[in-house]
């Protein structure tokens, strides 16, 4: 690592950096979308399930999303290209979500399964949380550009906006409208825009840190690093109970974004080590997934949904981990034949961020 950059976010064609910490969110929500459908319940509630809980938690979505951030403040698209970037991550949300659950449908449709079938259709899964961010981001870098004051301003808003909601809307929020931007009580609400703008947020103010912050922050780099990896380890109980908790993780508050940012700070610190390093096997497979992030959290959920119809809460860990091998090489195979498909017509596609 070079002392006097910030790690892991100058800009370049491709960012090793970025790619590393994407490829290995999708390696994490793999294995953390395994355990919460296909894992018995008693592996779910055991320390095993609570650590994968752990790892599909603040390395996987918050990760993802701050890269995303990122990225729109380095962009040079316009707000009209990223606002309609975020309206087709929108469409391809609920086409995702009709994919996915393809198999459960039918089985609703046809009387197998007496459940209601709107929850899964109107789930509110990453890919909603992705479009609504780029548009309010767009948005916001159109009129305010990088001064990092009004981005602040937003984030802290988020934060508590929620505490003020749950006076207002009420604790519990069982409209399928409501949920995409305030899912307290609805256990379909995975990723609302509150509180989780706030990530794509922290990526956007890391970009204006980076670019107009270097100098001042560079003496006290390694006070941060230390500060933030000391209260990943010290505090790391806490962040295990709330990943583990599912409806609190998904709608966690200022404390729990604050375990959160530091726990970013330190991945940052080790991914920024490793793509320092050489190439080898895994960094090259990971940074391949990287650049197909997409494509690849599309491709595993389709797998994953599908298929958790007919075994759900059923496997042991034996099958668990035989699961996870079958859905990694399923998915690379689904992204590199993806890939090939756009070479050989030359066109772009929508699944990219």
């Amino acid at each position: 690592m070079v002392y006097h950059k910030i790690p892991g976010m100058e800009r370049s064609s491709r960012n090793r950096t970025a790619d590393l910490l994407k490829g290995v969110a999708i390696v994490l929500m793999v294995q953390v979308h395994l355990m919460e459908l296909f894992a018995r319940q008693d592996i779910f509630d055991s320390l095993t399930g609570r650590i994968s809980l752990f790892l599909g938690g603040p390395p996987a979505a918050p990760v993802f999303m701050a890269v995303m951030g990122y990225y729109v403040a380095l962009s040079g698209k316009t707000a009209k290209q990223m606002i309609i970037r975020g309206v087709k991550l929108i469409l391809l949300g609920f086409a995702l979500n009709i994919g996915l659950n393809f198999h459960l449908l039918i089985n609703i449709y046809t009387g197998s399964l007496q459940i209601g079938a709107l929850v899964y259709i109107f789930g509110v899964d990453i890919l909603f949380l992705a479009g609504l961010s780029i548009i309010i981001l767009a948005l916001m870098k159109k009129f305010v550009g990088l001064k990092p004051l009004p981005f602040i301003f937003t984030l802290v808003f988020f934060l508590f906006l929620r505490f003020l909601l749950q006076q207002v809307v009420g604790a519990s929020t069982q409209n399928y409208f409501i949920a995409f931007f305030y899912g307290e009580g609805a256990w379909w609400s995975y990723f609302p825009l509150i509180p989780w703008l706030v990530y794509p947020l922290t990526g956007y103010l890391f970009y204006i840190l980076q670019k107009y912050g270097r100098k001042k922050i560079r003496p006290f780099y390694y006070y941060i690093v230390g500060t933030a990896s000391l209260a990943t380890v010290i505090f790391f109980n806490y962040g295990l109970k709330v990943s583990a908790d599912l409806l609190r993780y998904y709608h966690h508050g200022f404390v729990f974004y604050l375990y959160t940012l530091c726990f970013l700070i330190f991945w940052l610190f080790l991914a920024n080590i490793i793509s320092g390093k050489p190439e080898n096997i895994f960094s090259r497979f990971m940074e391949w997934l990287g650049r197909n992030v997409t494509v690849a959290y599309v491709v595993q959920w389709l797998i994953i949904g599908n298929i958790a119809t007919s075994v759900y809460k059923t496997q042991g860990k034996p099958a668990l981990a035989f699961w996870f091998v079958f859905v990694m090489i399923l998915t690379s195979l689904g992204v590199w034949m993806w890939n090939r498909i756009k070479l050989k017509s030359g066109g772009k596609h929508i699944l990219k961020i």
